[in-house]
């Protein structure tokens, strides 16, 4: 039997990050969350290659339980903006009429303009992983495919590009439309396309919805 020696089990070191750390400071300031895009068709080879970057996200057990989900047809399209509609008029039902006007003046979605639409969900109990670290916490797998959303947003962001997360939505319905197996679980149904306004102020922000807090810490 061949062994290796030490010298082969070695790996290359790792990169030297101080003069990253500006610029990914900036970059995560300058992640938005748009809602406002510019009709521009975007690369198609540019899409994988961010999903590839997203699928080095951390996941539990490495069991990478997302599945990503590109919405190319115009009926699908259609079937989603129509959840979103039906939804958006509840949320609109709940709010006062003072918030209300605000929130309908806000569209909340760039469904009609951005476009790539993309679906993401995640396989609650994938094999991969071989159910590592999900026994007592089976919810980080939902949280693994928000790692990777998140790194997919971060990626699009570095390129230009804006990420929309649509959350009025009803996931089940979704599921439907979309024709996905009736266990996968919706994470999130993003649009993406070139911003119409590049700001590092949330458009929330910007029109006086909420406003961003310094962080508070709980020690115990």
């Amino acid at each position: 039997m061949t062994t290796m020696s030490a010298s082969e089990h070695r790996t290359p070191p790792m990169p030297a990050f101080e003069t990253f750390e500006r610029q990914l400071a900036e970059l995560i300031r300058w992640r938005r969350d748009v809602r406002h895009f510019r009709r521009d068709p975007i690369d198609p080879v540019l899409l994988p290659k961010l999903l590839d970057l997203a699928n080095l996200a951390p996941s539990v057990g490495l069991s990478q339980p997302w599945r990503f989900v590109t919405v190319d047809d115009s009926h699908r399209r259609a079937a989603i903006r129509d959840i979103f509609a039906a939804c958006n008029g509840q949320a609109l039902a709940a709010q006062s009429p003072t918030r209300a006007d605000r929130y309908a003046r806000l569209k909340l979605a760039g469904l009609d303009d951005a476009p790539c639409h993309l679906a993401v969900f995640v396989d609650p109990d994938p094999h991969q992983g071989h159910g590592l670290g999900r026994q007592t916490m089976p919810e980080t797998a939902a949280y693994s495919a928000v790692m990777a959303l998140h790194t997919l947003w971060l990626a699009a962001r570095c390129v230009g590009l804006g990420l929309g997360w649509v959350s009025i939505l009803d996931a089940d319905r979704v599921r439907v439309a979309l024709d996905v197996p009736d266990h996968w679980q919706l994470i999130g149904y993003v649009c993406i396309g070139y911003p119409a306004i590049d700001s590092e102020t949330p458009e929330l922000e910007r029109e006086g919805w909420e406003h961003r807090r310094p962080i508070d810490v709980t020690r115990r």
